[in-house]
Protein backbone atom coordinates (compact mmCIF):
# COMPACT_ATOMS: atom_id res chain seq x y z
CA UNK A 1 0.00 0.00 0.00
CA UNK A 2 2.85 2.33 -0.88
CA UNK A 3 0.44 4.56 -2.83
CA UNK A 4 -0.99 5.91 0.42
CA UNK A 5 -0.69 9.64 1.10
CA UNK A 6 0.71 10.65 4.47
CA UNK A 7 0.61 14.05 6.12
CA UNK A 8 3.58 14.63 8.43
CA UNK A 9 2.72 17.36 10.94
CA UNK A 10 5.74 18.99 12.56
CA UNK A 11 4.63 20.49 15.87
CA UNK A 12 8.15 20.75 17.30
CA UNK A 13 10.22 18.57 19.60
CA UNK A 14 13.72 17.12 19.62
CA UNK A 15 13.43 15.37 16.26
CA UNK A 16 13.53 18.62 14.29
CA UNK A 17 15.68 20.65 16.68
CA UNK A 18 19.03 22.28 15.84
CA UNK A 19 21.88 23.22 18.13
CA UNK A 20 21.94 26.82 19.37
CA UNK A 21 24.07 28.72 21.85
CA UNK A 22 21.46 27.92 24.52
CA UNK A 23 21.15 24.23 23.61
CA UNK A 24 18.79 22.41 21.25
CA UNK A 25 15.79 24.45 20.10
CA UNK A 26 12.91 23.86 17.64
CA UNK A 27 13.82 24.78 14.06
CA UNK A 28 11.87 25.30 10.84
CA UNK A 29 12.44 23.65 7.43
CA UNK A 30 12.23 20.07 8.64
CA UNK A 31 11.20 18.94 5.15
CA UNK A 32 14.57 20.00 3.78
CA UNK A 33 16.38 18.13 6.54
CA UNK A 34 14.30 14.99 5.95
CA UNK A 35 15.22 15.16 2.26
CA UNK A 36 18.91 15.33 3.16
CA UNK A 37 19.01 12.77 5.95
CA UNK A 38 16.26 10.34 4.97
CA UNK A 39 16.51 9.45 1.27
CA UNK A 40 14.76 6.19 2.25
CA UNK A 41 11.45 8.06 2.37
CA UNK A 42 11.71 8.61 -1.39
CA UNK A 43 11.73 4.84 -2.00
CA UNK A 44 8.99 3.45 -4.21
CA UNK A 45 7.94 1.18 -1.33
CA UNK A 46 7.21 4.17 0.88
CA UNK A 47 3.96 6.16 0.95
CA UNK A 48 3.96 9.62 -0.57
CA UNK A 49 4.22 12.30 2.07
CA UNK A 50 3.76 16.01 2.56
CA UNK A 51 4.91 18.13 5.47
CA UNK A 52 2.73 20.55 7.41
CA UNK A 53 4.85 22.65 9.75
CA UNK A 54 3.61 24.84 12.58
CA UNK A 55 4.55 28.51 12.20
CA UNK A 56 5.42 28.56 15.89
CA UNK A 57 7.06 25.29 16.81
CA UNK A 58 6.54 23.94 20.32
CA UNK A 59 8.95 22.61 22.85
CA UNK A 60 6.53 20.02 24.21
CA UNK A 61 7.29 21.07 27.79
CA UNK A 62 5.26 24.17 26.92
CA UNK A 63 2.31 22.28 25.44
CA UNK A 64 -1.13 23.08 26.86
CA UNK A 65 -4.56 21.46 26.40
CA UNK A 66 -5.30 24.12 23.78
CA UNK A 67 -2.57 22.56 21.64
CA UNK A 68 -4.27 19.13 21.66
CA UNK A 69 -7.49 20.63 20.34
CA UNK A 70 -5.64 22.64 17.70
CA UNK A 71 -3.80 19.53 16.50
CA UNK A 72 -6.99 17.44 16.46
CA UNK A 73 -8.65 20.15 14.37
CA UNK A 74 -5.74 20.24 11.89
CA UNK A 75 -5.89 16.45 11.48
CA UNK A 76 -9.67 16.35 11.17
CA UNK A 77 -9.81 19.17 8.61
CA UNK A 78 -7.34 17.28 6.41
CA UNK A 79 -8.83 13.82 6.81
CA UNK A 80 -10.15 13.63 3.24
CA UNK A 81 -6.79 14.63 1.74
CA UNK A 82 -4.63 11.95 3.36
CA UNK A 83 -4.77 8.28 4.24
CA UNK A 84 -2.68 8.63 7.39
CA UNK A 85 -0.99 11.17 9.64
CA UNK A 86 2.35 11.26 11.42
CA UNK A 87 2.68 13.80 14.23
CA UNK A 88 6.22 14.84 15.14
CA UNK A 89 6.16 15.86 18.76
CA UNK A 90 8.46 16.41 21.72
CA UNK A 91 8.78 13.48 24.10
CA UNK A 92 8.05 15.28 27.38
CA UNK A 93 4.29 15.53 26.82
CA UNK A 94 3.95 13.18 23.86
CA UNK A 95 1.88 10.66 25.85
CA UNK A 96 -0.59 13.41 26.83
CA UNK A 97 -1.04 14.47 23.22
CA UNK A 98 -1.42 10.91 21.93
CA UNK A 99 -3.99 10.16 24.63
CA UNK A 100 -5.91 13.37 23.96
CA UNK A 101 -6.05 12.74 20.20
CA UNK A 102 -7.60 9.32 20.78
CA UNK A 103 -10.54 10.96 22.56
CA UNK A 104 -10.84 14.10 20.43
CA UNK A 105 -10.77 12.47 16.99
CA UNK A 106 -13.73 10.17 17.66
CA UNK A 107 -14.40 7.53 15.03
CA UNK A 108 -11.51 8.63 12.79
CA UNK A 109 -10.53 5.18 11.47
CA UNK A 110 -7.22 6.30 9.99
CA UNK A 111 -3.75 5.84 11.44
CA UNK A 112 -2.45 8.79 13.44
CA UNK A 113 1.08 7.96 14.57
CA UNK A 114 2.72 10.23 17.10
CA UNK A 115 6.51 10.02 17.17
CA UNK A 116 9.63 11.99 17.96
CA UNK A 117 13.15 11.21 19.05
CA UNK A 118 15.65 11.45 21.85
CA UNK A 119 18.41 12.67 19.50
CA UNK A 120 17.74 15.26 16.76
CA UNK A 121 17.69 14.20 13.13
CA UNK A 122 20.51 16.68 12.40
CA UNK A 123 22.96 14.61 14.47
CA UNK A 124 25.05 11.88 12.85
CA UNK A 125 23.82 9.23 15.29
CA UNK A 126 20.13 9.59 16.04
CA UNK A 127 16.93 7.65 16.61
CA UNK A 128 14.83 10.05 14.54
CA UNK A 129 15.58 8.17 11.32
CA UNK A 130 14.43 4.76 12.56
CA UNK A 131 11.33 6.16 14.26
CA UNK A 132 10.19 7.99 11.12
CA UNK A 133 10.97 5.07 8.82
CA UNK A 134 9.11 2.63 11.09
CA UNK A 135 6.09 4.93 11.21
CA UNK A 136 5.99 5.21 7.44
CA UNK A 137 6.49 1.50 6.86
CA UNK A 138 3.79 0.44 9.29
CA UNK A 139 1.39 2.87 7.60
CA UNK A 140 2.20 1.16 4.29
CA UNK A 141 0.95 -2.15 5.73
CA UNK A 142 -2.55 -0.70 6.14
CA UNK A 143 -3.02 -2.63 9.40
CA UNK A 144 -3.35 0.23 11.89
CA UNK A 145 -6.39 2.49 12.12
CA UNK A 146 -6.00 4.34 15.42
CA UNK A 147 -3.91 6.84 17.33
CA UNK A 148 -0.54 5.21 18.12
CA UNK A 149 2.89 6.05 19.46
CA UNK A 150 5.85 4.79 17.44
CA UNK A 151 9.08 4.93 19.38
CA UNK A 152 12.12 2.67 19.52
CA UNK A 153 11.20 -0.99 19.19
CA UNK A 154 7.45 -0.65 19.66
CA UNK A 155 4.23 0.85 18.43
CA UNK A 156 1.80 1.39 21.30
CA UNK A 157 -1.85 2.37 21.57
CA UNK A 158 -1.68 6.11 22.09
CA UNK A 159 -3.87 6.28 25.20
CA UNK A 160 -1.96 3.44 26.88
CA UNK A 161 1.44 5.09 26.62
CA UNK A 162 3.64 6.78 29.19
CA UNK A 163 7.20 8.08 29.12
CA UNK A 164 9.42 5.92 31.34
CA UNK A 165 12.98 6.91 30.49
CA UNK A 166 14.60 10.29 29.98
CA UNK A 167 17.75 9.06 28.21
CA UNK A 168 17.18 5.66 26.61
CA UNK A 169 16.00 5.33 23.01
CA UNK A 170 13.14 3.08 24.14
CA UNK A 171 11.68 5.96 26.11
CA UNK A 172 8.03 4.87 26.24
CA UNK A 173 6.09 1.94 27.62
CA UNK A 174 2.53 0.64 27.70
CA UNK A 175 2.41 -0.89 31.18
CA UNK A 176 -1.07 -2.42 31.15
CA UNK A 177 -1.57 -3.22 27.48
CA UNK A 178 0.53 -5.18 25.01
CA UNK A 179 2.30 -3.22 22.27
CA UNK A 180 0.32 -3.12 19.03
CA UNK A 181 3.51 -3.85 17.11
CA UNK A 182 6.94 -5.20 18.05
CA UNK A 183 9.57 -3.74 15.72
CA UNK A 184 12.37 -6.17 14.89
CA UNK A 185 13.58 -7.52 11.59
CA UNK A 186 9.86 -7.56 10.76
CA UNK A 187 6.75 -5.97 12.22
CA UNK A 188 5.07 -8.36 14.66
CA UNK A 189 1.45 -7.31 15.15
CA UNK A 190 -0.35 -8.13 18.40
CA UNK A 191 -3.43 -10.33 18.31
CA UNK A 192 -5.03 -8.17 20.98
CA UNK A 193 -4.97 -4.86 19.21
CA UNK A 194 -8.61 -4.47 18.21
CA UNK A 195 -10.46 -1.40 19.46
CA UNK A 196 -13.82 -1.55 21.23
CA UNK A 197 -16.90 -0.31 19.42
CA UNK A 198 -16.58 3.44 19.59
CA UNK A 199 -18.91 4.97 22.15
CA UNK A 200 -21.56 7.41 20.95
CA UNK A 201 -20.31 9.85 23.55
CA UNK A 202 -17.22 10.61 21.45
CA UNK A 203 -17.65 13.47 19.02
CA UNK A 204 -16.75 12.88 15.38
CA UNK A 205 -15.57 16.47 15.14
CA UNK A 206 -13.08 17.92 17.63
CA UNK A 207 -14.88 20.24 20.06
CA UNK A 208 -13.49 23.62 21.14
CA UNK A 209 -11.04 23.59 24.02
CA UNK A 210 -13.05 24.18 27.21
CA UNK A 211 -12.13 26.81 29.74
CA UNK A 212 -11.47 24.40 32.57
CA UNK A 213 -8.71 23.39 34.92
CA UNK A 214 -7.82 19.82 35.93
CA UNK A 215 -5.22 18.96 38.56
CA UNK A 216 -3.05 15.87 38.97
CA UNK A 217 -2.33 15.22 42.64
CA UNK A 218 -0.15 12.45 44.05
CA UNK A 219 -1.13 10.94 47.39
CA UNK A 220 1.72 10.91 49.93
CA UNK A 221 2.10 10.17 53.64
CA UNK A 222 0.83 13.02 55.79
CA UNK A 223 -1.04 14.63 52.92
CA UNK A 224 -3.08 17.63 54.05
CA UNK A 225 -6.77 18.05 53.31
CA UNK A 226 -5.97 21.70 52.63
CA UNK A 227 -4.41 20.68 49.31
CA UNK A 228 -7.74 19.32 48.09
CA UNK A 229 -9.59 22.41 49.31
CA UNK A 230 -7.05 24.71 47.65
CA UNK A 231 -7.41 22.97 44.30
CA UNK A 232 -11.21 23.22 44.47
CA UNK A 233 -10.95 26.91 45.37
CA UNK A 234 -9.07 27.54 42.11
CA UNK A 235 -12.20 26.44 40.24
CA UNK A 236 -10.78 23.11 39.05
CA UNK A 237 -13.44 20.94 37.46
CA UNK A 238 -11.49 17.72 38.01
CA UNK A 239 -8.70 16.04 39.94
CA UNK A 240 -6.72 12.98 38.88
CA UNK A 241 -5.75 11.47 42.23
CA UNK A 242 -2.69 9.23 41.98
CA UNK A 243 -3.39 6.77 44.78
CA UNK A 244 -1.34 4.00 46.36
CA UNK A 245 -1.58 0.47 44.94
CA UNK A 246 -5.06 -0.57 43.90
CA UNK A 247 -6.58 2.71 45.05
CA UNK A 248 -5.92 3.63 48.65
CA UNK A 249 -5.11 6.89 50.43
CA UNK A 250 -4.84 8.17 54.05
CA UNK A 251 -8.54 7.66 54.75
CA UNK A 252 -7.99 7.39 58.52
CA UNK A 253 -7.66 11.16 58.33
CA UNK A 254 -11.25 12.35 58.52
CA UNK A 255 -10.37 15.82 57.31
CA UNK A 256 -8.85 14.36 54.14
CA UNK A 257 -11.97 12.31 53.41
CA UNK A 258 -14.10 15.34 54.21
CA UNK A 259 -12.22 17.44 51.68
CA UNK A 260 -12.74 14.82 49.01
CA UNK A 261 -16.46 14.64 49.80
CA UNK A 262 -16.78 18.43 49.70
CA UNK A 263 -14.99 18.55 46.36
CA UNK A 264 -17.17 15.83 44.87
CA UNK A 265 -20.37 17.43 46.19
CA UNK A 266 -19.24 20.76 44.71
CA UNK A 267 -19.05 19.20 41.24
CA UNK A 268 -15.34 18.40 41.01
CA UNK A 269 -14.81 15.02 39.32
CA UNK A 270 -12.13 13.06 41.21
CA UNK A 271 -10.63 10.09 39.36
CA UNK A 272 -8.36 7.58 41.09
CA UNK A 273 -5.43 6.03 39.21
CA UNK A 274 -2.53 4.09 40.64
CA UNK A 275 0.96 5.38 41.33
CA UNK A 276 2.20 1.90 40.41
CA UNK A 277 3.47 1.39 36.90
CA UNK A 278 1.35 -1.73 36.41
CA UNK A 279 -1.99 -2.88 37.77
CA UNK A 280 -5.48 -1.50 38.18
CA UNK A 281 -7.46 0.50 40.73
CA UNK A 282 -10.08 -1.54 42.59
CA UNK A 283 -11.57 0.84 45.13
CA UNK A 284 -13.69 -1.77 46.92
CA UNK A 285 -10.84 -4.23 47.57
CA UNK A 286 -9.70 -2.53 50.78
CA UNK A 287 -11.62 -0.47 53.29
CA UNK A 288 -9.29 2.48 52.61
CA UNK A 289 -10.35 2.36 48.97
CA UNK A 290 -14.03 1.91 49.81
CA UNK A 291 -13.86 5.08 51.87
CA UNK A 292 -12.63 6.94 48.78
CA UNK A 293 -15.50 5.57 46.71
CA UNK A 294 -18.00 6.55 49.41
CA UNK A 295 -16.56 10.08 49.30
CA UNK A 296 -17.34 10.28 45.57
CA UNK A 297 -13.99 9.24 44.06
CA UNK A 298 -14.31 7.54 40.65
CA UNK A 299 -12.23 4.50 39.68
CA UNK A 300 -9.86 5.05 36.77
CA UNK A 301 -9.06 1.32 36.64
CA UNK A 302 -5.76 0.77 34.77
CA UNK A 303 -5.60 4.08 32.92
CA UNK A 304 -2.34 5.97 32.83
CA UNK A 305 -2.40 9.35 34.52
CA UNK A 306 -2.04 10.91 31.05
CA UNK A 307 -5.10 9.05 29.74
CA UNK A 308 -7.19 9.91 32.80
CA UNK A 309 -6.23 13.57 32.58
CA UNK A 310 -6.94 13.95 28.86
CA UNK A 311 -10.09 11.83 28.95
CA UNK A 312 -11.52 13.95 31.75
CA UNK A 313 -10.64 17.08 29.80
CA UNK A 314 -12.31 15.74 26.65
CA UNK A 315 -15.47 14.73 28.51
CA UNK A 316 -15.78 18.26 29.87
CA UNK A 317 -15.40 19.58 26.32
CA UNK A 318 -18.29 17.38 25.19
CA UNK A 319 -20.54 19.29 27.60
CA UNK A 320 -21.35 16.39 29.93
CA UNK A 321 -22.59 16.93 33.46
CA UNK A 322 -20.80 15.39 36.46
CA UNK A 323 -22.90 12.17 36.67
CA UNK A 324 -22.37 11.53 32.96
CA UNK A 325 -18.65 12.24 33.29
CA UNK A 326 -18.41 9.86 36.24
CA UNK A 327 -20.08 7.11 34.24
CA UNK A 328 -18.01 7.72 31.10
CA UNK A 329 -14.72 7.81 33.00
CA UNK A 330 -15.34 4.18 34.00
CA UNK A 331 -16.22 3.06 30.47
CA UNK A 332 -13.74 1.82 27.89
CA UNK A 333 -14.40 4.45 25.21
CA UNK A 334 -11.48 3.84 22.87
CA UNK A 335 -9.21 1.21 24.34
CA UNK A 336 -7.87 3.28 27.23
CA UNK A 337 -8.85 0.99 30.12
CA UNK A 338 -9.76 -2.51 31.17
CA UNK A 339 -12.69 -2.66 33.55
CA UNK A 340 -13.57 -6.36 33.64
Amino acid sequence: MADRRVCIIHTGGTLGMRQTGAGYAPAQNLGELIGQRLPELASASMPDWELVEYDELLDSANARPHDWYKLASVIHSNRDLYDAFIVIHGTDTLAYTASALSFLLGDFRKPVIVTGSQIPLCEIRNDAQSNLISAMQVIATGRLTEVCVCFGRHIFRGNRTTKVNAIELDAFASPNFLPLVEIGTNFHFSEYGSLPVRADILSNQPPPCPDCSIAVLQVFPGMSAALIDAIVETGACGIVLRCYGVGTAPTADGSFLGALKRASDAGTAIVAVSQCTEGSVALRRYSAGSALADAGVISGYDMTAEAAFTKLHALVSFGLDIPAIAQAMQQNLCGELTND
